[in-house]
């Protein structure tokens, strides 16, 4: 199926690092440029699973660009791993009109995604 991204998801996970920030404005910029929505989602999966979103803008993440840290928050989740987590997420993405993720972290958030990715 060849589906046009609208609206894409992005998050943090994991513990805090250098550049999420600037991830994100980039991230953001680049969406708005081609004409794409951004979503973010607080506190990593654990957003996700409670549906914790918040529209995104340049004007957003441009002032935070400098600061160290995540705008979104991050958070470390075993309930991803989890069946119920998952569909809850999964929920949560489609009731939000969310067409692609874009994940900023590392390992323990690619082993979420990969568990994700099984559902």
């Amino acid at each position: 199926m060849n589906q046009k991204i609208k609206n894409i998801g992005v998050f943090t996970s994991g513990g805090d690092s250098p550049g999420m920030n600037a991830a994100l404005y980039g991230i953001t910029k680049a969406a708005e440029i081609n004409g794409n929505k951004i979503t973010g989602i607080r506190r990593g999966y654990e957003g996700m699973i409670d549906g914790d979103f918040l529209p995104l803008k340049i004007n957003d993440t441009h002032k935070m660009i400098h600061h160290g840290g995540t705008l979104l928050k991050t958070a470390r989740s075993q309930r991803i791993l989890t069946l119920e987590g998952r569909q809850l997420a999964l929920k949560h993405l489609q009731e939000n009109n969310i067409d692609a993720l874009i994940a900023i972290g590392g390992d323990g958030t690619f082993k979420g995604l990969l568990a994700f990715s099984d559902h």
